[in-house]
C-alpha cells in the first residue's frame, strides 16, 4: 500500500514557475514507477509526465515538454514537478501517481495503482 500526498499548488502569473511535491509512505516506494496528471474542469485527465523506479527513465506528454522536469529522491520517498514558463492552459488540479508495475504505455492511467488527492495549479494571464 501506498499513499501520496501533493504539495506546492498554487497560484501564478503566466511564466512563473512553481515546484509540485509528492511525498510517498511505504517500504517499497522507490519500486514504484511515479508520474503526475492533471485535470481542469470540464475535461478529461491527462498525462504530465512520468519516471521510472530508478529515475533512468522520463516520459513527457508534448504539451509540458521542454517546460516541465520530473525528478524522484528515494531516499526522501519523494517524487517532484519542476515547471516552468507557466502557462494558462496549464491550470489544472494536478496529481501525483504510482505503479507497482507498468506493462504498458507510461501515459495510461489505467497504469497506475495509486492517486494523490491533487493540488490546485492555477496560472493567470
Amino acid at each position: 500500500q501506498v499513499q501520496l500526498v501533493e504539495s506546492g499548488g498554487g497560484l501564478v502569473q503566466a511564466g512563473e514557475s512553481l515546484r509540485l511535491s509528492c511525498a510517498g509512505s511505504g517500504r517499497t516506494f522507490s519500486t514504484y514507477a511515479m508520474g503526475w496528471f492533471r485535470q481542469a474542469p470540464g475535461t478529461d485527465r491527462e498525462f504530465v509526465a512520468a519516471i521510472s523506479w530508478g529515475g533512468g527513465n522520463t516520459y513527457y506528454a508534448d504539451s509540458v515538454k521542454g517546460r516541465f522536469t520530473i525528478s524522484r529522491d528515494n531516499v526522501k520517498n519523494t517524487v517532484y514537478l519542476q515547471m516552468n514558463s507557466l502557462k494558462p492552459e496549464d491550470t489544472a488540479v494536478y496529481y501525483c501517481v504510482a505503479a507497482a508495475y507498468l506493462s504498458g504505455s507510461p501515459t495510461g492511467a489505467l497504469e497506475y495503482d495509486y492517486w494523490g488527492q491533487g493540488t490546485q495549479v492555477t496560472v493567470s494571464s
